[in-house]
């Protein structure tokens, strides 16, 4: 290696972009062990050349101007050099890229496979034509299964960009049409770029032709047409200042006095008296610059000269369009699911307080606050994010659950069909809630970090992906709903709450306490919107108006779905979800608008359902 060095010591020392490519070449074509550490410490401006003899060494400073040097045949150190005697190789970085392009080849097959994903992702990063042979020769041997379907991607791209083998290009495209990959998309896009040139002869036969152009449409104006053609260049105002300026002659130009050029038509004459002279250039008139425009063909021409690569391109993008389009829809149906999800969680609650009490709680949204400032309560005290939410959820089940049989035996048991006085005691409550709240932990928003375990997303492909988080309130609330059919349908507080429901006074002769199960139900709906709390802070600040954010919605959900029905409650969730997934898509601009539409149809909606989506049947149904 050092005698490569040597004869090309020359070249190595002059470090010229223009010339560096033979010194580059032999080295990594010597086939010595020694080229990629050659690479490497010359990349990494670690090359010395010993002034003294000429030699090229690996050097490291190991103290005061003290350089210890590494031979690169032997890799072993050889004695140490001071800083007068070396001389350092310094290359720019267009002399980096070249031998980071012949280092790339060595990387490729080393035996460490962090190297070779190294040398995978400069591909990705920085790839050329004169990659795509080693890239190919180094798929067979590769070992590792990821490494190698890396490569032969990286490879498919690297065919459609710099193969000079058409049909190879074709097939290649062919082969990655529908990719949904912006890699894939940004290989094919250079190939369909255009450019706008005027031919004045017309479009010669060997231009891959996009389309021709009309001059005044708005993808080519008249001006910018005829500024591409031979014609008498355009005179601007300030060129025409500038002629004014520069012809000066006793006081007047072209004839007329320099006090009457700040009269715009004085000027204009001025300059055409100069160019009648011929001291200036002529303005083109209009029939001049529609001469020039009728000459001249205007055309948006291919980058890529091939037609059939073009086409093939274009028709590989539209599938990826469509693709794109379908997988957009898809994502967009993940993320109404997703916000379908935390809405039954906020009004699963409500649907029991609301839908089967029949009390209209407007401090309902202060038990889901008060659920999320609980779990943030719990992380203060267990740092451990996972074991603090798993110790969170019962516990603000139980905090809120209390605060409700709190709030219905003082409050609730006394207003009972009266649900105005109910609407306006909740409301006051609620906002008492509120004020004590921001006494307590401030105006200012406290985190509910989740477990790392719940930091990511799945990521389905470049287009659709879904949260972790979102992923877990979506089976949470699956959980409860199972738990609460089951309450309802399996044990003795559903079958009393149901009988409570259909006929209180039936049910207080059979020996069933109304104002216990009434008790017992409100705590339940409110212990629900407690979780629901610990579960919405996970994605969103704590604070003290977190409830608030999700009142109007849980009450919407309810409604919608069928007051006194589960089912329901499940399908007003997912349609209001939807619906505002659909309103911010069309309009991703204004969220605000969104949720005006939104309440908008719902109003719509029950003139013609006033009971909802799934009407309750039975006795109850009458009330």
């Amino acid at each position: 290696m050092q005698q490569v060095l040597q004869e090309n010591a020359e070249l190595i020392v002059e470090s010229s972009r223009r010339t560096i490519g033979p010194a580059i070449d032999a080295v990594a074509n010597s086939e010595l062990e020694a080229a990629s550490f050659v690479l490497e410490t010359w990349a990494a401006r670690e090359m010395y050349q010993r002034t003294s003899d000429g030699l090229f060494f690996a050097a490291e400073e190991t103290g005061d101007d003290i350089f210890t040097l590494t031979d690169f045949d032997s890799g072993d150190v050889v004695g140490e050099s001071p800083d007068d005697d070396l001389e350092q190789i310094k290359p720019n970085s267009g002399i980096r890229g070249l031998i980071g392009t012949a280092l790339v080849s060595f990387q490729l097959n080393d035996p460490d496979p962090e190297k070779r994903e190294d040398a995978i992702s400069s591909l990705e990063r920085r790839a050329n034509a004169d990659l795509l042979a080693p890239l190919r020769a180094s798929i067979e041997p590769e070992t590792d299964p990821a490494l190698r379907a890396r490569k032969i991607r990286t490879e498919r791209l690297l065919t459609i960009a710099y193969d000079p083998d058409e049909a190879a290009r074709i097939a290649a495209i062919e082969e990655m049409s529908g990719d949904l990959g912006v890699d894939v998309r940004a290989t094919l896009n250079p190939l369909v770029a255009t450019t706008i040139r005027a031919y004045p002869d017309g479009v010669p036969d060997d231009v891959n032709v996009a389309y021709t152009l009309r001059p005044g449409s708005d993808e080519l104006p008249r001006m910018d047409a005829y500024a591409m053609t031979d014609g008498p260049a355009i005179v601007s105002p300030d060129d025409i200042r500038a002629a004014l300026q520069a012809n000066i002659d006793g006081g007047s130009v072209g004839g007329i006095p320099v006090a009457q050029l700040s009269d715009p038509a004085r000027r204009e004459a001025a300059y055409a008296a100069l160019a009648e002279a011929g001291t200036v250039p002529p303005r083109p008139t209009e029939a001049d610059i529609d001469a020039a425009l009728d000459a001249t063909t205007f055309a948006a021409i291919y980058a890529e000269p091939s037609a059939a690569v073009t086409a093939a391109a274009e028709d590989a993008l539209s599938a990826i369009d469509t693709n794109v389009g379908f997988n957009q829809m898809l994502d967009l149906g993940l993320d109404a699911l997703s916000l379908a999800s935390i809405y039954f969680l906020a009004a699963i609650g409500l649907a029991i307080t609301f839908g089967v009490m029949g009390v209209i709680n407007m401090a309902h949204g202060e038990f889901i606050m008060m659920g999320a400032y609980t779990g943030y309560v719990v992380q203060q005290v267990i740092p451990n994010h996972t074991t603090s939410i798993i110790v969170a959820i019962p516990l603000a089940f139980a905090v809120t659950f209390a605060a409700g049989v709190a709030l219905e035996r003082l409050v609730i048991r006394w207003l009972y069909n009266r649900p105005l006085e109910t609407l306006l005691a909740t409301f006051g409550i609620s906002i008492a809630l509120q004020q004590l709240a921001k006494n307590i932990f401030g105006t200012q928003a406290r985190p509910l970090t989740s477990p790392d375990w719940l930091g990511g997303a799945v990521v389905l492909n470049d287009v659709v992906s879904i949260s972790t988080v979102r992923i877990a309130i979506f089976v949470l609330a699956l959980i409860f709903l199972g738990v609460f059919l089951f309450i309802m349908k399996r044990t003795r507080l559903g079958l009393e709450t149901r009988a409570v429901t259909q006929n209180p006074g039936m049910a207080g002769a059979m020996g069933i306490n109304p104002g216990r199960v009434n008790m017992l139900t409100f705590g339940l709906g409110s212990g629900i919107a407690g979780i629901a709390g610990v579960a919405i802070g996970l994605y969103a600040q704590v604070t003290s108006e977190i409830g608030q954010a999700y009142i109007v919605q849980s009450f919407m959900t309810v409604v919608v779905g069928g007051v006194g029905n589960i089912w329901g409650t499940l399908l007003g969730a997912g349609l209001i979800g939807t619906l505002h997934k659909g309103i911010e898509w069309f309009n991703p601009s204004n969220t605000l608008a969104a949720q005006t539409y939104m309440i908008i149809f719902i109003i719509i909606f029950i003139q013609f359902r006033p009971r909802g989506i799934i009407a309750l049947k039975g006795r109850a149904a009458g009330d």
